[in-house]
């Protein structure tokens, strides 16, 4: 009874199993991260866009049109603009950690693969004298 316990406590059976799981898992979220910055940097360009086009209407100086008939759209655009770059730095620096943590996680496998696999290439031979 305390040996079932003590499965369903903890949440691996084996770091071999918690190190297969991450190795399937690393390069999804390393590349989600890239397309992330991708789609956010296609969103900033269409509000830098935006942003500019509200500028030129102002500087147009048409009756009737004034800063503060464009004003909920320069501070939407603003805002936008802030939370968009903010959002690609944070991607950004994911996109390091997990390119940084990639090669040990890597090193990691490598290795615990080299010592479970040890034991079954060590079988008896002969040495020819």
């Amino acid at each position: 009874m305390s040996e079932k316990a003590d499965a369903e406590s903890y949440p691996l059976k084996s770091l071999h199993d918690f190190l297969n799981e991450l190795d399937k898992e690393w390069d999804v979220f390393r590349t989600a991260s890239l397309i992330g910055m991708i789609t956010s940097g296609i969103l900033l360009a269409f509000v830098i866009f935006r942003f500019l086009s509200l500028l030129a209407v102002l500087r147009e100086r048409r009756p009737g049109i004034g800063i503060f008939s464009v004003f909920d759209d320069l501070i939407f655009s603003i805002l936008v603009g802030a939370f968009v770059i903010y959002e690609i730095i944070l991607l950004l620096r994911q996109y390091k950690f997990f390119k940084k943590w990639e090669r040990r996680v890597g090193l990691l496998l490598h290795l615990e693969e080299r010592l479970m696999g040890e034991p079954e290439k060590k079988e008896p031979t002969l040495k020819a004298q």
